[in-house]
């Protein structure tokens, strides 16, 4: 499912920020199309924390937690980041700032308010900024998660739930007043504490985890993977309806938090998780973090050097969708094939740790 959420993020801005058609064919679907690329990043904050509590290992100490994770992330980000700066500034001119560049190379944007500073660089990756600093958070996370008895985790989880709501509903009212984003209208202050500010999206992760627990403690799942899916669906032909502040993350945060804990139950009972299982989906799971962080230097910049600016017909428009697809897609197998799998594998845990894992037991 990894793939399908990389993949409605590629929608959401190759349709929005692209000028694909020439007819308003964009404008008349925004509302369900930018929901797409909200529900993505729900789904993977709480996948990540569902799966960083899933897979832990009970030898892990903090240090080699955090260094296979940083060696899955940041190969990738360092590669896409060095060739976005060298596109901007090499081939369209614009000047760089290297205060700029140092806070992107520390993968600290996200806790930038400013939103030209955050998004200057390849944008989509402010949401691994965030997930770095969940990482971070992860040992005292696990521990904290651990403590919560498993009668109660439902409760728990219900808190989360509230408090991704609570919180949107806050921010105009506890945050000054700030200048609205062109195009959007809304607040910027607003905006950057509500969708991408690291400890207020920390929440969807933090629900990941109790989730997990929740599969790992063998608790009742209320419902199966078809109906969790039939909510999500529901919730998003609704979305457009929903107050602004709230369709960017909270309303998809049930129906998500159900999909993968529906499904995860399935699998933890040995049953077929159908096509979701096949070989082709596993090798585009896998390819779903390099599609993700190429994906916007592809759908907008090649999509400028295609000119005809203001659009095509509707049919050539989704060709030319078809193969901005097909470049994002080889873009990412060339990466995890030359970069991310041989760099994680080499270097994600110590020479020692591997010599001891390899080792036959005699």
């Amino acid at each position: 499912m990894r793939f399908i959420a990389g993949l409605l993020v590629f929608l959401t801005h190759a349709l929005i920020g692209s000028a694909l058609f020439a007819s308003n064919f964009q404008m008349e679907y925004m509302g369900l199309i930018i929901q797409g690329g909200w529900a993505a990043l729900v789904y993977f904050f709480v996948l990540s924390g569902f799966v960083m509590t899933w897979a832990r290992r009970p030898s892990d100490t903090a240090g080699t937690f955090w260094r296979r994770r940083a060696f899955r992330v940041f190969p990738n980000y360092l590669v896409t980041l060095v060739a976005y700066i060298a596109v901007l500034g090499l081939v369209l001119h614009i000047p760089i700032q290297g205060r700029t560049v140092l806070v992107h190379l520390l993968a600290l944007q996200s806790f930038v308010p400013d939103l030209e500073n955050r998004i200057a660089f390849n944008p989509p990756a402010w949401s691994l900024s965030a997930e770095l600093f969940f990482y971070l958070c992860f040992p005292v996370l696990i521990r904290l998660v651990d403590r919560i008895r498993p009668e109660r985790l439902w409760a728990w989880a219900g808190g989360v739930v509230a408090a991704c709501f609570v919180t949107p509903l806050l921010a105009p009212v506890l945050l000054p007043p700030s200048k609205p984003i062109e195009g959007l209208g809304w607040p910027e202050l607003e905006m950057w504490v509500i969708q991408q500010f690291p400890p207020i999206r920390m929440l969807e992760f933090v629900l990941g985890m109790i989730l997990a627990k929740i599969v790992m403690s063998g608790r009742r799942i209320p419902l199966n993977f078809g109906a969790a899916v039939g909510i999500f669906v529901a919730v998003y032909a609704v979305s457009p309806l929903i107050p602004e502040r709230l369709n960017m993350a909270a309303i998809h945060v049930v129906p998500i938090g159900l999909i993968i804990l529906t499904a995860a139950s399935r699998d933890s009972r040995g049953r077929s998780p159908g096509w979701l299982g096949s070989r082709l989906m596993v090798k585009l799971g896998d390819l779903s973090f390099a599609f993700y962080i190429w994906h916007y230097m592809i759908v907008v910049h090649a999509r400028q050097w295609l000119g005809t600016p203001e659009g095509w017909s509707t049919p050539v428009g989704f060709a030319v969708l078809g193969l901005l697809f097909a470049a994002t897609l080889a873009a990412a197998w060339l990466q995890f094939t030359l970069i991310e799998n041989p760099m994680y594998r080499r270097f994600a845990t110590s020479r020692r740790r591997r010599t001891l894992e390899a080792a036959p037991v005699r």
